[in-house]
């Protein structure tokens, strides 16, 4: 019923005026604007249903409303798979600049993936996660968000961190974990964090982020900020969902919230995780406001992301975007994805890759040809590798450091855990040698 009323609430928005299969009623739309919206319309009509959990109306037929008669949400693209651009109207003309700057930062991407996870299995690293397939849902949102919002991130959206000024050496020791790297070694590889970017550090537990961000949301109402948050449709179906979706329709909170929807949560497919119209369709339920994009398409996903950052901001509402794309690696390093889908698949799904759908868009414009394209490729992967193994170089952090940076001063329970762990390590000296690290 509640999609049924959102489809219902959609054809006033479009202007008709009549509620399908009812009486026309009297009516206060919300402005047709590009941003700006009015609070939700009330029925005014002999056959209204005025209840105190819903505005709806009376039918006087009985009828179950079958899930799979609703049409699913359209899907938003301005790029064809061949570069060319669909809706002239649409086009945010991004200058030429800031178009290569999105494509030298997805083969950034791309090639930093490559190089680290062989790195992963030469066992230089513990773990690595890529983003091959993904990555115009990251530069793509990423373009359209201002530096004053704040991000939280799940472990998949590194070309975020790219685009918004994340060094390669900040990258390098993060995964090192050295004493230089953000976490000194006390969290897991690709969970970044940025206090200078306000990029939450990313935790391991799916869907954590979600209330945070809700949360995060609430206090930034009126300020022209918004928080955002990403997170894989696996992350979709964990119990935090619900209350982070819930608090922010009912609390009006700026926050948009970013799915990619790769197909996947690990090994199970999106099939075995929902019966809906994937993960948009959940937005009215909540009473939320939504958009499926294209993932592949970086200029939809930009156009898509500064209009649901517009609607969030200027009207304290939570806006929900849906990027369909597709997973081409293994979940991660500790994955082996050919166990649950076949060659065949990847290859269908891979085609529609965004790195080749921009450099033809570029290559259309004039900007972009193959021998630059070589030479991007060349250089940028020696930038990593001299980044790569400077960061292998570089000493851990000291055992010590294990308790610090948690608390501004080290409560008593953990002054004791300290005080135990020194005195284990000057009874056994030969099994915690101090070589390669700080020492303090």
């Amino acid at each position: 019923m509640l999609r049924g009323l959102a489809r219902v609430r959609a054809g006033v928005v479009a202007g008709t005026g009549v509620l399908p299969g009812a009486p026309a009623v009297a009516i206060q739309p919300r402005l047709i604007s590009k941003r700006k919206l009015t609070s939700t319309p009330s029925l005014r009509c002999a056959d209204a249903a005025n209840f105190a959990g819903a505005d709806t109306f009376f039918t006087y037929s009985a009828k179950i409303n079958h899930a799979h008669e609703l049409a699913p949400i359209p899907c938003y693209r301005l790029l064809s798979p061949d570069g060319e651009v669909l809706n002239k109207n649409d086009d945010p003309n991004i200058p030429d600049e800031e178009l290569l700057r999105w494509y030298r930062e997805m083969i950034m991407l791309n090639v930093m993936d490559k190089i680290m996870y062989d790195v992963q299995r030469q066992g230089r690293i513990s773990f690595y996660m890529t983003s091959f397939g993904e990555e115009g849902t990251h530069i793509g949102t990423a373009a359209a968000l201002e530096k004053d919002d704040v991000i939280y991130a799940q472990y998949r959206e590194t070309g975020v961190l790219i685009h918004l000024g994340y060094t390669l050496p900040e990258f390098m020791n993060q995964c090192f974990g050295n004493h230089l790297g953000h976490g000194k070694g006390r969290q897991m590889p690709v969970h970044h964090g940025s206090k200078e970017l306000n990029f939450h550090t990313i935790s391991s537990p799916l869907g954590t982020q979600l209330p945070q961000a809700t949360g995060a949301a609430y206090a930034l109402r009126n300020t022209g900020r918004a928080a955002v948050c990403y997170f894989g449709d696996g992350s979709a179906s964990e119990g935090d969902a619900h209350p982070a979706f819930n608090f922010a329709a009912t609390l009006e909170c700026p926050v948009v919230f970013i799915c990619r929807n790769n197909g996947y949560a690990i090994s199970t497919p999106v099939k075995e995780q929902y019966r809906g119209d994937g993960i948009a369709s959940r937005a009215a339920g909540y009473g939320m406001d939504c958009i499926r994009v294209d993932g592949n398409d970086t200029l939809a996903v930009y156009v898509a992301t500064k209009m649901a950052r517009d609607v969030a901001v200027e009207n304290n509402r939570p806006v929900l975007i849906e990027a369909m794309t597709y997973r081409e690696s293994h979940h991660s390093t500790s994955d082996d994805s050919s166990a649950y889908r076949s060659s065949e698949e990847m290859d269908d799904y891979s085609a529609e890759n965004g790195i080749e759908r921009l450099r033809k868009y570029i290559e259309i414009k004039g900007i972009w040809d193959g021998e630059k394209d070589a030479a991007l490729k060349k250089a940028t992967r020696k930038e990593i590798l001299v980044h790569l193994e400077a960061a292998g170089k570089e000493l851990l952090p000291s055992i010590v450091s294990l308790f610090d940076d948690v608390y501004k001063e080290i409560p008593p329970h953990l002054q004791r855990q300290k005080a135990e762990m020194l005195a284990h390590i000057a009874k056994y000296p030969d099994e915690y040698s101090s070589k390669g690290r700080i020492e303090e």
